[in-house]
């Protein structure tokens, strides 16, 4: 992905183990992000690639149409290597990054991702765990408790918020004050 054009980060568990800088738990699978906008972007920067997008929790093939939302989950295969990639399409509008269950939910734009000291680019923590907050996993909450005690202040606080909102009584609430 280095020489990949456009923006792309690591996203779920692997956007918090870079941000904390260590692995917390094994992973089963890679899941980067790209907005929306740079679909086709991606789909000819891994040309050869089998895509499936997933419907209703099930994979159907991706050809050429654009995919709008509800449709935010592709699976890339490559059938020369077996490589696997989880590609999650974020929405952006202008400046600002919109959450795709709440278009109400912005963020400016450079503040959604972050580099590592080797430049691998990966989504902030509080986006990752706002995204895992629904039908949340046992290793969701271990990300969420790796993690929760390094986010600032005013992270944690639009967190929260954002969870009273999208997840009244959500146990993670409680951890946030």
């Amino acid at each position: 992905m280095s020489d990949f054009n456009k923006p792309w980060f690591f996203a779920g568990g692997w956007a918090i183990d870079l941000f904390m800088e260590k692995e917390n738990r094994q992973h089963c699978d890679v899941e980067i992000a790209i907005f929306r906008e740079d679909q086709f972007h991606l789909k000819e920067y891994l040309k050869g690639w089998e895509f499936n997008k997933v419907v209703n929790g099930k994979f159907h093939p991706w050809e050429n149409g654009f995919l709008k939302l509800p449709i935010h989950e592709l699976y890339a295969i490559n059938s020369y290597s077996g490589c696997e990639l989880e590609i999650l399409l974020n929405e952006k509008e202008e400046n600002e990054w919109r959450f795709r269950r709440d278009l109400e939910v912005t963020l400016p734009i450079e503040s959604v991702w972050s580099y590592t000291d080797d430049g691998i680019p990966y989504l902030n923590p509080g986006i990752v765990l706002l995204y895992k907050t629904k039908d949340a996993r046992k290793k969701d909450f271990q990300d969420f408790i790796a993690v929760k005690d390094y986010l600032g202040d005013n992270e944690k606080r639009w967190l929260q918020n954002i969870i009273k909102i999208q997840c009244p009584g959500h146990k993670w609430i409680q951890y946030l004050t």
